[in-house]
């Protein structure tokens, strides 16, 4: 009865996921809500500000609700005599961002979002990684990783955005910025 105990909280957590992610709380809902305190909180901030700020309390969620899940699956996952393990909690919260994402795909007023599971799944790996590992060396991995994101995304960007003549803004910085970024790290790490 005790292991079986072990992945009720995981399956909650999930649970209440899929409630958010439901049609009553889009992006719509949660504006009347939150914009107010917000105003509140910043009175000189303009309306685009305030949304922006909407936006990233909305991504701050994802990350938070992500990284509790990887955690409480690791915990479910891991025998009292056993290393805890990345792997399977990885993969269980990247499968419930995708099944979240295609939950509001099914829904009136919300959309599917591959950056969104990126998001929720970059969230997991970054709270296993700290809980594995320990604050710096964990940040230093994630770190690692947000970076050869940048790199690889961005240049990939890049790429379909000269083939559809699009402009690309920031990116000709950001880009050749994580690469070098990584260049110097891998050179610093050949040095120690």
């Amino acid at each position: 009865m005790t292991t079986a105990l072990r992945f009720l909280p995981p399956l909650a957590w999930s649970a209440l996921i899929a409630w958010f992610s439901s049609a009553g709380w889009g992006a719509g809902t949660t504006a009347p809500m939150l914009e107010p305190w917000l105003r509140a909180i910043f009175p000189h901030a303009a309306l685009e500000q305030i949304a922006a700020f909407h936006w990233l309390l909305r991504k701050a969620g994802h990350v938070g609700e992500y990284a509790i899940l990887a955690l409480l699956w690791r915990r479910a996952l891991t025998p009292a005599d056993a290393p805890a393990g990345w792997r399977a909690p990885l993969l269980l919260a990247a499968l419930t961002a995708a099944l979240d994402e295609a939950h509001q795909a099914t829904t009136l007023t919300r959309g599917a979002s591959a950056a969104d599971v990126l998001l929720d799944t970059v969230a997991a790996a970054g709270a296993l990684l700290l809980a594995a590992r320990g604050g710096p060396e964990a940040a230093d991995g994630l770190a690692r990783l947000l970076l050869w994101m940048a790199a690889v995304g961005g240049t990939a960007l890049l790429a379909v955005n000269l083939a559809a003549a699009a402009p690309s803004g920031w990116l000709w910085l950001s880009v050749p910025g994580a690469w070098i970024a990584l260049w110097a790290w891998r050179r610093r790490r050949g040095r120690a």
